[in-house]
């Protein structure tokens, strides 16, 4: 097992001063608070015992039943599985398919907590070509013979933002069902959309050809640690031996909780004030880049939706050792090294729009382009 690069440098952060485009935190603003102090009175009161009392392994049923009404194919509570936070389900998916020397196959690059819940189960990771599409179907057809599954995250991707398009998607679930791979697909950012929502998920295509993994941290709170497992019912016998060995149950009160606040068509009046807040932290990021990265050999993409874009340094420039230089500056960000399984790509680095202020934005954003500019001249 290894530490943690994002949390090393989140480290860091905690120092006066510094602005942080590096960890992956939804806004604080965006939790609801009075909504969770209601909930919380209302379940303390009527339901308080066996809020606090030991639960099923599978989780509670009005939540499971909750999550497969909302899912856009047809999934039976019996399918869903409550995760303490989806990195869980992550690690439970690794020890229930993974042996250690099996190949797992992810995009390049792929996200850095999935690399972590992996690796300790020994496998042969290996990284499929990507683009700003997403996964390079014809390497992903070369490299899949004897694989376990691909991982893969479709939805304004952590660390890229980038979001698989439509014909890019039909072609890799054909292919994945044509060759036999199951595909492990991953969808904490997939409601965090600003103009139109993505195209329909990889599993609503094929079913029983994969594994969906959803979280309630980016539209509720990352506290409450709560995340769902969706898996064909022939796997989710597995799945529910793992996680009681992990850890019996994910917290009953916080799943009652969040089953209360859910249960009114809470997510349709919430979730569009994140996205609109999301969006324009988005836009202040790339008009800020636009104007302070002027003359440098700077790249960066557009997302979609979601918490991240991704950036590339001048040639001969080193995320990674770049660092320490715009930490001096006041600004923290993660080197994108850190998101590839191999043959990291030292020029790229992550910045995360979502925690920062406006003035924050701006004020990191030309700290960064300051860093960058003394680091070419020499």
């Amino acid at each position: 097992m290894n530490p943690s690069v994002i949390r090393e440098i989140l480290k860091v952060t905690e120092k006066p001063g510094i602005i942080s485009f590096a960890g992956g935190l939804p806004s604080a603003r965006t939790f609801p608070v009075e909504a969770f102090a209601a909930a919380c009175e209302t379940v303390l009161r009527t339901d308080g015992p066996a809020a606090l009392q030991y639960a099923s392994s599978e989780g509670l049923p009005a939540l499971r039943e909750w999550i497969a009404g909302q899912l856009p194919w047809d999934v039976s509570p019996d399918q869903v599985l409550i995760t303490t936070g989806s990195q869980q389900g992550l690690d439970l998916v690794a020890k229930v398919l993974i042996d250690q020397d099996s190949t797992v196959l992810v995009e390049t690059p792929t996200y850095l907590g999935a690399l972590q819940a992996f690796t300790p189960m020994e496998p042969a990771i290996v990284g499929v070509q990507s683009d700003a599409e997403g996964i390079d179907v014809d390497d992903l057809a070369k490299k899949a013979p004897g694989a376990r599954f691909l991982y893969v995250l479709p939805n304004f991707q952590n660390p890229t933002g980038r979001t698989m398009s439509e014909a890019r998607r039909q072609a890799l679930v054909d292919t994945a069902r044509r060759i036999g791979l199951p595909i492990v697909e991953d969808n904490p950012y997939g409601d965090l959309w600003f103009d139109q929502p993505p195209p329909k998920p990889l599993t609503a295509r094929n079913p029983e050809g994969g594994i969906y993994l959803g979280s309630f941290s980016k539209v509720l709170a990352p506290g409450l640690r709560l995340g769902y497992v969706v898996a064909p019912k022939a796997i989710m016998p597995k799945l529910l031996q793992a996680k009681q060995a992990a850890d019996l149950h994910s917290p009953s009160f916080n799943q009652r909780m969040v089953a209360e606040v859910l249960k009114d068509g809470f997510l349709d009046r919430h979730v569009p004030t994140i996205r609109a807040l999301y969006k324009h932290q988005c836009e202040v990021m790339l008009d800020a880049l636009t104007h302070e990265m002027a003359g440098l050999d700077v790249q960066w993409n557009s997302p979609d939706g979601g918490m991240f874009l991704w950036a590339r340094l001048p040639a001969g420039l080193n995320a990674i050792e770049l660092l320490p230089n715009a930490v001096d500056k006041g600004l923290a960000f993660v080197p994108g090294a850190a998101f590839f399984a191999s043959d990291p790509d030292p020029r790229a680095l992550r910045l995360s729009f979502v925690t920062a202020s406006e003035e924050q934005i701006r004020i990191g954003i030309k700290a960064l382009a300051d860093t960058i500019r003394e680091a070419v001249k020499g």
